[in-house]
């Protein structure tokens, strides 16, 4: 192969660039659409009061993460269809994306009445004051209903990126969340619902989103003629392909809980003010996701086909871009965190403890921007147990950190104050873990052992 030229080098980026900017655009608006779900519902709750805003905090901890261990099935979904469209096999690529649609729904239904029956035990866990775990308890089990649309979301929003379609996710999002906020509105204030309101607005919105995608996903199965039922083969490749990203995962929520755990330890107006830091936390993170979307796309195409120059070119570009837009974020972040308190909470208490918090956050963006990209690529390489052998590595690197917090604040007692205290919580989590999950996803991402080529097998 002839070394390129300055020019075709030039051409190769602006191409790179093009693809990516394609898919990350779209895909920034649509993950940006997720966590305003839970930005307006903490503030439309947080205007009820420190107590329902405490307990909407608790409730989301837990939701997420059980959300959040589900992620797979987005992200083992994404690379699978990917690489069989990389491989000239569309067909295939959509019955594998239809697999991942049943293995949701029916892992939705299971979870979902399991953690209606485990809500209030799952809310005990956290040892919060009766009316912080009441608003909890309330929040949770309504919210359970929703949950198996949470997961068929993921999983055809991973078919549609695999298929290197994010445009059509970024509109299904939109619609959902400014249903959301209407529902909410009217069922909070106007039916005088409550947090309860809240939990139905965003339960209503989500199973509305997932008949839009169902309509969508079917038009695509007809187009290819995929059949639309299950196979039992990619049910089960999509179930041991997902397992190790559910490991992955899992350290990365056992990092959140234990992060909720310490700011419940802090105090009740410590707790949530938490809620509020780790909701915008939240809304960075996924805006910077975007790039990793584009790089799981990217890279599981380009490894579908054998092109492992591309696979390169989107990696460096990728992180570029990562650092950049953490950096521009993170800017905008620091420059309001004097004023964002206010949006949030109408608690004099609370919004006074986040201004340092929220400058940690935006300090932070740029590691993050790097960290998410690093993690995008690896996912749609397929090198997910690396992944989920890494993530108990840098679980253990936070731990210590986040006990040393709440060490160092029993122990000083009134000298230092909960202002501090939170802001030492988030540098534990924002700057410490990102930290240990750069080192260690960096160096995989220097070698060439996750670069396999070629279909899933």
């Amino acid at each position: 192969m002839t070394e390129r030229t300055p020019r075709s080098a030039r051409a190769g980026r602006s191409a790179v660039d093009r693809d990516i900017l394609r898919l990350a655009v779209p895909a920034l608006g649509a993950l940006v659409a997720e966590p305003l779900f839970l930005l307006a519902d903490t503030a439309m709750v947080g205007h009820l009061g420190a107590t329902p805003l405490a307990g909407l905090g608790l409730a989301s901890a837990v939701l997420q993460t059980i959300v959040g261990l589900m992620v797979f099935l987005a992200y083992a979904t994404t690379p699978a269809v990917a690489r069989r469209l990389g491989a000239g096999d569309e067909r295939g690529a959509v019955a594998s994306g239809i697999d991942g649609l049943w293995l949701s729904l029916g892992l939705g239904v299971l979870l979902a009445v399991a953690g209606w029956i485990a809500t209030p035990w799952l809310v005990g866990l956290f040892g919060a004051d009766p009316g912080v775990a009441a608003a909890a308890s309330v929040y949770l089990s309504i919210s359970m209903i929703g949950l198996p649309a949470m997961l068929i979301v993921f999983a055809a929003t991973g078919l549609l990126r695999g298929l290197q379609d994010t445009r059509t996710p970024l509109w299904v999002a939109g619609i959902g969340f400014a249903s959301n906020i209407a529902l909410n509105a009217l069922f909070i204030y106007g039916l005088g619902w409550g947090i309860a309101g809240s939990a139905i607005g965003t339960v209503v919105a989500q199973w509305g989103m997932v008949i839009v995608y169902l309509v969508v996903v079917a038009r695509h199965a007809e187009r290819v003629g995929a059949n639309a039922w299950p196979h039992h083969a990619g049910v089960l490749r999509g179930a041991r392909d997902g397992g190790w990203l559910f490991l992955r995962t899992a350290s990365l929520r056992a990092a959140l809980l234990l992060a909720t755990w310490a700011a419940t330890s802090l105090g009740r107006d410590e707790l949530a003010a938490y809620q509020v830091a780790i909701t915008i936390y939240f809304t960075l993170g996924f805006a910077l996701d975007a790039l990793a979307i584009a790089a799981q796309a990217l890279i599981g195409k380009s490894l579908g086909s054998g092109d492992v120059e591309t696979v390169r070119a989107v990696l460096r570009r990728c992180l570029q871009w990562g650092f950049g837009a953490g950096a521009v974020v993170g800017t905008l972040v620091v420059a309001t965190a004097w004023v964002l308190p206010a949006v949030f909470t109408s608690s004099p208490s609370v919004a006074e403890l986040l201004p340092p918090s929220l400058v940690v956050l935006g300090l932070s963006a740029p590691l993050g921007g790097i960290v998410f990209v690093l993690d995008g690529v690896l996912i749609g390489a397929g090198d997910a147990r690396y992944l989920a052998w890494t993530g108990l590595v840098n679980l253990a690197a936070f731990v210590p950190l986040a006990l040393g917090v709440v060490w160092w604040a029993d122990a000083s007692g009134a000298e230092v104050s909960g202002t501090l205290a939170l802001a030492a919580l988030t540098a534990a989590f924002a700057i410490g873990y990102l930290a240990a999950r750069a080192a260690t996803l960096g160096l995989r991402a220097r070698g060439r052992a996750w670069m396999v080529t070629g279909a899933p097998a």
